[in-house]
């Protein structure tokens, strides 16, 4: 593991399912609200698609000893839904992002007693212990009918090392 993997190794851990881990799936394919999780925005998205793209927003390395450093991660969830309803209602296309990113907190809030999501961080969103959502203006998005965004950001710790 380095630095350079830590967005891989997160959308990794989004896109998994087990369920014997209590943890909901997010991909279709397993059940979830998603048709994409992957890493990095890519320079066309999927149209039409509900889609969660792991991006990093900042990368410190704080220095925690004299010769101890850890990488801090701030991972940036850009979530991209489609206004489209079977019945025509806006409401139930913002309802179910609602759902859909309640899925996606409970998945980065990761296992009871376990915040490494799998071993592949010391900690994902305890240092600091916040996880923020910020959802673009609906109104906006359907006036120039545009698909509905939000933005989810939360940090995850990787081991430290000596340096």
């Amino acid at each position: 593991m380095t630095s350079a993997d830590a967005v891989d190794r997160e959308a990794a851990w989004l896109a998994a399912a087990d369920p014997a881990d209590g943890l909901p799936a997010l991909l279709a394919s397993q059940g979830g609200p998603f048709d994409v999780v992957q890493a990095y925005q890519p320079r066309t998205p999927a149209a039409r698609k509900n889609s969660l793209y792991v991006c990093r927003r900042r990368f410190q390395e704080v220095r925690t000893a004299h010769i101890r450093r850890m990488a801090r991660h701030q991972f940036e969830l850009r979530i991209t839904w489609p206004q489209s309803s079977p019945t025509g209602s806006a409401e139930d296309v913002q309802r179910a992002l609602d759902a859909a990113v309640d899925l996606v907190l409970l998945r980065v809030g990761g296992l009871f007693m376990d915040k490494t999501h799998g071993g592949r961080f010391l900690s994902v969103a305890e240092d600091p212990a916040e996880v923020s959502v910020d959802f673009a203006d609906p109104v906006a998005s359907m006036q120039n009918r545009a698909d509905l965004t939000c933005l989810i950001s939360y940090s995850a710790d990787d081991a430290e090392i000596n340096g």
